[in-house]
């Protein structure tokens, strides 16, 4: 790509074709970088799995935290799996447009593969199809599977966030549930013994919000980790979306209409990703306030105080440390892609 780019197309003066495949070049390396990113911090990645399934073995099975988990984690691997669809679907129609075209064709008719001039002339033809097909299988399959498993992981954050917040709400009804439950089992000794009945509700409290409490660090803990490992791949997969979509758009669309949406899905799937965490975030932040803390001891209401500070950090994900990955910064990328597309297609014009 760069030798097309910067010494073929100055030599021929084909702007249009060097515009198209420098789009190419640039949107095939953003899922990439995430790829090559877990390699070389394959070790933490190895250990936030770890992490991450120790925090999943301390549910217990069939409670309802569990079932709130469970339903909120569909919405995840929804997402994941129209993610991944999405990106080897837009690769095999890449691949195999050029079978249902007339004569000889290659996935970008402009490009010339250097060394192997003429294109379209056997065996020449046959082995720049065999390496565009091999190179395109690289670009999709793997950065995908990664792209998924970042999905996968903020997204079981997410759910936890979700679940917890359903357990703060029913907190104080658990609590006199479990007081119904003691006092019939003990009704000799313990009944209308009102300091008994808020010793035993504010025990239960007390236990349950320790775990809480634990659940949420832990879960604070990995996002952070994920962020550390992934924040510098997402901060240069946005300039690879920002050049390469410029060069697209100035390539026309009519010839990069398959292009876009594959660069632009894979940034756009880490600000939703990124978006969702926060939003989780401050459900669970709002649940801590409305968990009618105000029937709890003083000792019970500090640790509520403590938790509310502790929310109040809420979850993200950045790009490089710099920016943080929700709607509103994908919508001001956007923005500022289509604003340098404008200026320099006046200026070339």
């Amino acid at each position: 790509m760069a030798w097309f780019v910067f010494i073929r197309s100055p030599q021929t003066g084909d702007l249009l074709a060097a515009m198209v495949v420098l789009s190419l070049g640039i949107s095939s390396e953003i899922g990439t970088l995430k790829f090559f990113y877990t390699f070389v911090y394959i070790n933490k990645v190895q250990k936030i799995v770890k992490d991450y399934l120790e925090c999943d073995s301390l549910i217990v099975p069939g409670s309802r935290f569990s079932g709130n988990l469970l339903r909120a984690l569909r919405n995840v691997k929804k997402r994941a799996i129209v993610y991944w669809l999405v990106i080897i679907i837009n690769g095999i129609t890449y691949v195999t447009k050029p079978m249902f075209m007339r004569g000889r064709h290659h996935m970008e008719d402009r490009y010339v593969i250097y060394g192997l001039e003429p294109m379209f002339e056997s065996p020449n033809y046959e082995f720049a199809y065999f390496l565009m097909t091999a190179g395109l299988c690289f670009i999709c399959y793997p950065p995908a599977n990664v792209t998924v498993f970042l999905i996968v992981v903020v997204g079981y954050t997410e759910a936890q966030m979700l679940a917890l917040s359903k357990e703060l709400l029913h907190l104080w009804t658990d609590a006199n549930e479990h007081y119904q439950k003691n006092i019939n089992q003990h009704e000799t000794t313990l009944i209308n013994a009102q300091a008994s009945k808020n010793k035993i509700i504010n025990d239960y409290v007390r236990y349950r919000l320790k775990e809480i409490i634990k659940m949420h660090a832990f879960n604070i803990h990995l996002v952070r980790q994920v962020e550390f490992v992934f924040r510098g791949a997402i901060a240069i997969g946005y300039v690879f979306l920002t050049l390469g979509l410029i060069a697209e758009l100035l390539g026309g669309l009519e010839n990069t209409y398959l292009q876009i949406p594959f660069a632009l899905i894979q940034v756009a799937v880490d600000c939703y990703t990124g978006q969702k965490v926060t939003d989780a975030s401050l459900i669970f932040e709002r649940a801590v306030y409305d968990c009618k803390w105000e029937n709890f001891d003083k000792m019970n209401m500090k640790t509520v105080l403590l938790l509310l500070q502790n929310s109040q950090k809420t979850m993200t994900i950045s790009a490089g440390g710099i920016t943080m990955l929700n709607f509103s910064c994908l919508m001001s990328v956007i923005k500022s892609i289509y604003s340098a597309y404008t200026t320099l297609r006046t200026t070339m014009k």
